[in-house]
């Protein structure tokens, strides 16, 4: 099938998450008011959670043939999508190559690409997408990758040179790096990544080098839009079945405004922190506590001059966010307190800056749903990378 002769093109995507990835195809449209030509008709996730929210969202509609798949790729027949499918999206767990985690080369998680590459040479795509962490292009596995494209299953596809993309030179309002690898069948022309639309601030290269470049989205849009104060801690009391399980939900993006009950001693290192700072701020300072003066750094943070600097950090309302990751809702885990207000970002407000629509439907607990949220592509990115793909193949099918 080519972009000729039919508007639809057909997807997969796997390891999908929430659809994050599925979401930013799904909503590019060729010209406003068109429909988008991209069609799921079948997604992986091993996450139930996240298998639920995304066939809420991509499969539960009457006029959607979409097929999740909620477990293990490896016990995934892909054999019946075999000269289907026009384009392969999938992020491979990250954890692995992750700098947060142990970088742990024995991690089994590090080999579920070659899951994906082995659908890949069944389907046979016209197009796949691999989405990662931007350390996954100096690890071993990447290298085993490229042996793959030269002799081994990947042998009848070209690959795009090696780089890393900022989800904020695409209009997301998330400085967040992720390794790319965008592969064309052989059969048609070579394929490079999408330009971007957005850049910081002063990033021009000379006074006589104007561009054409939009400045960075920053987080004060997004902030505009939530009440200062989250109504409650909790999410409403609503559950669904889904394949035979019950799963909490469904919640709407809109809905996800929940907070968190802290201690007292955070809510005192919340309010030491001023606009734009991090946890430096609380050296040598006390709160009287429960009877006590209490310190409000700690002999840790203290020890640590550098580094992990975004550790009890307030977002820069005049910046993209820092990478929205599983657990945002803990400011000691990053730069996760809201800009102003005394508190760490929602459930809510990290969905938007993730780019996800306020009726985009989520299954799961809160711990589950911020895993969703963290663990995604980020809808932007998503979205010009679909772009990209679009007018590649209608320029390819003429």
């Amino acid at each position: 099938m080519t972009a000729a002769a039919s508007t639809k093109i057909n997807v997969v995507d796997l390891f999908a998450g929430c659809g994050g990835f599925t979401q930013g195809f799904h909503s590019y449209v060729p010209t406003p008011g068109e429909r988008s030509p991209f069609r799921s008709i079948a997604a992986v996730e091993f996450d139930t959670a996240a298998a639920a929210t995304y066939a809420v969202n991509f499969a539960a509609d009457s006029n959607s043939d979409c097929k999740v798949f909620a477990d293990d790729i490896k016990k995934w027949d892909p054999s019946p999508y075999r000269g289907e499918v026009d384009v392969i999206l999938g992020g491979p767990p990250c954890q692995g190559f992750s700098g947060l985690g142990e970088e742990n080369p024995l991690d089994p998680r590090n080999k579920l690409w070659r899951e994906y590459v082995k659908v890949v040479s069944v389907i046979q795509p016209k197009i796949f997408v691999i989405e990662n962490v931007d350390r996954f292009f100096r690890s071993a596995e990447y290298a085993a990758l490229l042996r793959s494209n030269k002799k081994g299953l990947l042998r009848n596809y070209n690959l795009t040179e090696q780089r890393v993309l900022n989800a904020a030179d695409y209009g997301v309002p998330q400085a967040r790096r992720r390794a790319i690898v965008i592969a064309t069948r052989k059969d048609l022309p070579r394929l490079d990544h999408p330009s971007p639309t957005h850049e910081k601030k002063g990033s021009q290269t000379g006074l006589f080098d104007p561009s054409d470049r939009l400045p960075w989205e920053t987080v004060e849009d997004i902030f505009k839009k939530t009440a200062t104060e989250p109504p409650t801690t909790e999410l409403p009391e609503r559950w669904i079945e889904i394949s035979g399980r019950l799963f909490p939900g469904i919640f709407r993006t809109h809905e996800l405004h929940v907070g968190r009950n802290p201690t007292e001693l955070s809510l005192a290192r919340y309010r030491e922190i001023g606009p734009g700072e991090n946890r430096n701020s609380l050296r040598g300072k006390t709160a009287f506590i429960d009877g006590e003066f209490v310190q409000l750094s700690t002999a840790s943070w203290d020890r640590h001059t550098s580094g992990s600097g975004d550790v009890m950090g307030r977002l820069r309302t005049n910046s993209p966010a820092v990478t929205i990751r599983t657990e945002f809702f803990k400011p000691e885990k990053g730069r996760y307190l809201h800009p102003t207000a005394d508190r760490p970002i929602t459930h809510y407000e990290a969905a938007l800056l993730q780019g996800f629509p306020e009726e985009f439907k989520w299954c799961g607990t809160k711990v589950q749903i911020a895993r969703q949220i963290g663990n995604a592509v980020p809808v932007g990115l998503s979205r010009a990378l679909a772009r990209h793909i679009h007018n590649y193949l209608a320029s390819a099918s003429r």
